[in-house]
């Protein structure tokens, strides 16, 4: 990741006068160029410069994706979909310019379906939202990436969360999208069948491909049955080794935790100062579990005997509805806890995943790495499926700084990539990652561009992010 990747690309003048012009004729106020509406629509959420769109659309449904799929399609004008603007990588930035379509009015469920334990939703609605409408029929969605983020958005950057180690990431949770391609038509991936043998998996390759080959204008989800029971509790540890041998003991003993997170003594500190907790500021470990009262109750005195066994302290658990909740809003509001220790800093937010038994490895040599340059950066990972995220403190304004916060966050993702493991567990590439995914995947990167030419043979869709463009909006 370096500021200097960040580029503008080549912009299509012309295209985006004719285009503007077109959409404020066809979607009237629901079509903005205003500047705060623009600065509004650009990244934000890290340290990467904002580009700004030249226009912003708020879509109110499918008919309007395609008005605007089309236009920019006819005069070669970039697309930039945007959800809740809460990506990391600079997903959201338009670096050629063009139209970022806001999906905050797509936000209803289209269908719910009990007995199938599915539903079908527009992308806008958040994760909360849908929950929320939910509530009635037992069932949830599951997936929580900590942000309220947008379940488009959560589909196309593939994200996952605190409950991914038991119910999965979005790629295994979705099971068709409807998507306009480059052609202004829609699609419809599959259908609502749990299982097909029928062609391509079209479905898992939009998942993830973060608004680079189409946009998402509906997602059909799979859900679960609202647990019987839900408990929850912390466990404080000598070391962050002796915290990742209990979370491999856990996964290898088949106990069904549902969240398993890791905290280093430095987001202790933080999470305990921000939400008013007394925890040990010590590498610690939140986790919960679903299930019935007695299985609950039996999978935490479990783990306690694995906890005992590796050294921790007395394992801290509770059924207790208000109890737990404070417990996870404190492991939510880990950033913010953060960004509390330093708040006259910038925040870089960034994560990296290894297999499970190079964890602790992983988190002690970046720890080591972190001491011997002076940062302050916490750690914090979803430790059952080897995924942590680490949030850089420094001053954005000084050159020398972001030097070597840059040089830090490389030997990261160089690191996570010796050890067999992936630049990106949840964030995605975006513009800040686009130097490590050759790295990682080599010539399949290859074969990624010639898929994107052949679903978007002028570039339009978001162009400038995952890996360099090649075509009408090249850098």
């Amino acid at each position: 990741m370096a500021i200097k990747d960040v580029k503008a690309g080549l912009r299509n003048e012309e295209g985006i006068r004719t285009v503007l012009g077109i959409l404020k004729q066809a979607l009237g106020e629901r079509f903005q160029t205003g500047q705060s509406f623009r600065e509004q629509h650009a990244h934000t959420t890290t340290y990467l410069p904002a580009q700004l769109p030249d226009g912003v659309v708020f879509a109110e449904g499918a008919d309007d994706v395609k008005t605007v799929v089309k236009a920019c399609a006819a005069h070669r004008v970039p697309i930039v979909p945007f959800g809740i603007g809460s990506s990391l990588e600079g997903q959201v930035n338009a670096p050629s310019g063009g139209i970022s379509i806001d999906f905050s009015r797509m936000n209803k469920v289209l269908r719910v379906s009990p007995a199938d334990l599915d539903v079908t939703v527009e992308p806008g609605i958040t994760r909360e939202e849908l929950n929320r409408e939910l509530r009635d029929t037992g069932l949830f969605f599951p997936i929580d990436p900590g942000a309220n983020a947008s379940i488009g958005g959560m589909a196309a950057t593939r994200a996952s969360g605190t409950n991914a180690v038991r119910y999965g990431t979005m790629k295994d949770n979705v099971l068709s999208l409807t998507v306009v391609t480059g052609d202004g038509e829609e699609i419809r991936t599959a259908r609502r069948a749990k299982k097909s043998s029928a062609g391509y998996d079209l479905t898992r390759l939009f998942i993830g491909s973060e608004g680079t080959l189409g946009v998402i204008t509906s997602i059909t989800l799979k859900l679960q049955g609202i647990p019987e029971k839900i408990g929850g509790g912390v466990c404080a540890f000598p070391s962050v080794k002796a915290a990742c041998d209990a979370v491999i003991m856990t996964i290898q003993m088949g106990i069904p935790v549902a969240r398993i997170e890791l905290l280093d003594d430095v987001q202790m500190r933080a999470c305990n100062a921000y939400s008013k907790l007394s925890y040990p500021e010590r590498p610690t470990l939140f986790l919960e579990f679903h299930g019935t009262e007695e299985t609950v109750a039996l999978q935490s005195a479990q783990f306690a005997e694995i906890a005992a066994e590796c050294g921790g302290d007395e394992f801290q658990w509770t059924a207790n509805a208000e109890e737990r909740a404070k417990l996870w809003n404190a492991r939510h509001n880990a950033y913010w806890a953060s960004r509390a220790l330093a708040p006259e800093l910038d925040g870089l937010s960034t994560d990296v995943c290894v297999p499970i038994s190079r964890l602790a490895e992983c988190v002690a040599e970046t720890q080591a790495d972190i001491a011997a340059q002076g940062l302050l950066a916490p750690i914090v990972g979803h430790a059952g499926d080897g995924n942590f995220h680490v949030l850089v403190l420094f001053d954005g304004k000084d050159p020398v700084s972001v030097e070597k916060v840059e040089a830090f966050i490389a030997r990261l993702n160089h690191r996570a990539l010796a050890m067999d493991g992936t630049c990106t567990g949840e964030h995605g590439i975006g513009q800040g990652k686009m130097a490590f995914l050759e790295e990682e995947l080599g010539g399949a990167v290859g074969l990624m561009r010639s898929i994107k030419a052949s679903l978007d043979p002028q570039n339009i869709f978001n162009p400038g992010k995952i890996f360099r463009p090649e075509g009408p909006n090249a850098e």
